[in-house]
């Protein structure tokens, strides 16, 4: 990969950190963030499983210090992020594929492990493994569906490629 590829990557991920920290409130419920899933999705699908993960996990931080997000910021986006990703690359391309993985990755897997983490560190009580799972769910429903919309969009008029080749990503005709 050459120089320029990796400046823009950086540049890509670094606008895609500061769109989901800046777009997360919007339409956020506790426990429930549609626009980190869109992100998520984005992320995935442009950069690759390791880059989203890396973008989700940023984000994640950047909510917790500085809008007092519990760590449902982390456990309801970096699982998600990165199944979408591998499930794109599996796939050969199929960006449903990347919105199934968020929505097992965040939906499912996210929700069960914010159990413990919110139990037991935050000290929260009354909950039980599922607690989460519903409004993961929804969050990632919602979220998945504006990113199948704008990805789908992209790659009709062959957008997407044209910037996944200029980010030096992996694509898929």
């Amino acid at each position: 990969m050459e120089n320029h590829q990796k400046i823009l990557r950086m540049v890509f991920m670094a606008m895609m950190i500061g769109l989901g920290v800046v777009i997360s409130p919007i339409l956020r419920v506790e426990g429930m963030c549609p626009m980190a899933h869109l992100i998520n999705i984005v992320c995935a699908v442009m950069l690759g499983p390791v880059e989203a993960f890396t973008c989700a996990l940023i984000i994640g931080i950047i909510r917790m210090m500085f809008m007092g997000i519990p760590p449902l910021a982390l456990t309801g986006a970096i699982f998600g992020a990165t199944l979408s990703g591998v499930l794109y690359r599996l796939s050969k391309g199929k960006i449903i594929a990347g919105v199934i993985g968020e929505i097992i990755g965040t939906g499912i897997i996210g929700a069960i492990v914010s159990y413990p983490v919110m139990a037991l560190l935050m000290g929260r009580t009354g909950l039980t493994w599922l607690f989460y799972v519903p409004s993961f769910i929804m969050g990632t429903l919602i979220g998945g569906t504006i990113a199948f919309i704008f990805l789908t969009a992209l790659n009709r008029n062959n957008t997407l490629t044209e910037i996944q080749k200029k980010l030096g990503a992996k694509y898929y005709d």
